[in-house]
């Protein structure tokens, strides 16, 4: 037996394993194929770190949205496409919702109830390791005022939790709002993955495809770019460093055709920042580099050559100037 075949048999294991502590969700019932097309959009809402982005990447098979453990990893709303014989389905990740200390929390609090007024489908994360607190009853509220046709419960990170506790916390969870439907999910073990996407598909209304086949996100490719980079500052950086960091992208070209040329510069507030960012002689801005270079490679699937800089942009996240030029302002 190869390498593959084994990580293919303790990945099945697992799956088998999360089966029997919580037993799969049945798809929908399938009936004759009907000739119309499915279309549509489901938000992924939550508290911050609940799971939204690690959900979208396990839907797609592939790593398209950045994530860590630092609270509001994600800031822009990200639309990734899934398309499947006669259904095309649209996930938006949205920033996590949360209680805004600064100008940006504001704007990152608009993007996510944004989308919950112009969908077909809320899911409404849930973590089963932390207790159904304050935050999820705020957040509740204005997934029951939504106009979604469905509302999905969905509790997250099961493979971290006891059954006991996945259950309680389904029984705290229904209480705060009507849903359509609820599921339990793995996304690092693909548990239900599959499921959450069955669901919501039969749920979205007969449509027209709103993106080309083989488009997989809405972000530009420097938007991506950047997200790659600042995913690289907040999981080699903590304390401080990463609520205050921002990236932009200044160029991307070609200078050959399997080669590509980056240059970027990762924004911070205060010069001690900037000096834990660069490290001694360097070193930690070359981690970043390093390990942010894997990604884009991976994504653009060509060599890449990454230039960093770092600058110090006083109270950035309080500059309504600022916000809206690293495209981190909500749609009026």
């Amino acid at each position: 037996m190869n390498e593959m075949d084994e990580d293919e048999l303790d990945l099945d294991e697992e799956e088998r394993a999360m089966m029997e502590k919580f037993g799969a969700a049945a798809a929908p019932a399938e009936g004759e194929e009907d000739p119309d097309f499915r279309s549509g959009f489901v938000a992924l809402v939550g508290r911050p770190s609940v799971g939204k982005s690690t959900l979208l990447n396990a839907c797609m098979g592939e790593k398209i949205a950045i994530t860590s453990p630092v609270a509001q990893t994600t800031r822009k709303r990200m639309r990734a496409v899934i398309d499947r014989p006669g259904c095309q389905l649209v996930v938006v990740d949205t920033p996590g919702l949360h209680k805004p200390k600064d100008a940006l929390g504001k704007e990152l609090n608009k993007v996510a109830l944004a989308e919950l007024a112009d969908v077909d489908v809320v899911a409404f994360l849930i973590d089963a390791t932390r207790p159904v607190g304050r935050g999820d009853e705020w957040v509740a509220k204005h997934v029951a005022a939504s106009k979604a046709p469905f509302k999905l419960l969905v509790i997250t990170k099961a493979d971290k939790a006891e059954p006991e506790t996945v259950q309680q916390q389904l029984e705290a969870a229904r209480a705060l709002a009507p849903f359509d439907d609820e599921l339990v999910v793995s996304a690092r073990e693909g548990f239900n993955v599959d499921s959450f996407i069955d669901i919501v598909s039969a749920h979205l209304p007969y449509g027209p495809r709103w993106f080309p086949e083989g488009m997989d996100t809405d972000m530009t490719d420097e938007d991506l770019v950047g997200e790659f980079i600042r995913e690289k500052v907040l999981l080699n950086c903590r304390q401080e460093v990463p609520h205050s960091v921002a990236v932009k992208v200044d160029d991307i070209s070609w200078p050959k055709r399997d080669q590509l040329s980056v240059t970027a510069t990762i924004l911070v507030e205060r010069e001690g920042q900037k000096a834990i960012l660069i490290g001694r002689r360097g070193s930690m801005i070359k981690k970043i580099g390093t390990a942010a270079r894997k990604d884009i490679e991976r994504l653009f699937g060509a060599k890449a050559y990454l230039d960093l800089k770092v600058r110090v942009q006083p109270e950035w996240r309080r500059d309504a100037n600022e916000i809206r030029e690293l495209g981190l302002e909500a749609d009026e």
